[in-house]
């Protein structure tokens, strides 16, 4: 069994900075792949990116080279930065674990003015 915490969320300005961290606790060493997602209001849960556990990633399109993805392995912990923020990334935003399939409870963006 796995668990994944997220945090570091909040409300930043439009062009400003988050990074967000995914702590995964438990079975650590059964995860191969852990996602990040983001579900705007009103809209379904978007893929945004993946690293793999021999360090590979990869980034949806839109994120259009805004978003990045590292991790520290001693800290069992992936993160998600966004930079470049924009009124449209307002999100909940959730770190998702394979396999299993285990999901965080979300941290919230909200880029506002």
């Amino acid at each position: 069994q796995v668990q994944l915490v997220e945090s570091g969320g909040g409300l930043v300005q439009p062009g400003g900075s988050l990074r967000l961290s995914c702590v995964a606790s438990g079975d650590v060493s059964s995860l191969h792949t852990i996602y990040w997602y983001r579900q705007r209001p009103g809209q379904e849960r978007e893929w945004i990116g993946h690293v793999v556990n021999n360090g590979g990633k990869n980034y949806a399109r839109f994120t259009e080279g805004r978003v990045m993805i590292s991790r520290d392995v001693a800290k069992n912990t992936v993160y998600l930065t966004l930079r470049a923020l924009r009124l449209e990334d307002t999100a909940v935003y959730y770190c998702f674990g394979l396999p299993g399939s285990y999901w965080g409870q979300g941290t919230q963006v909200t880029v506002s003015t």
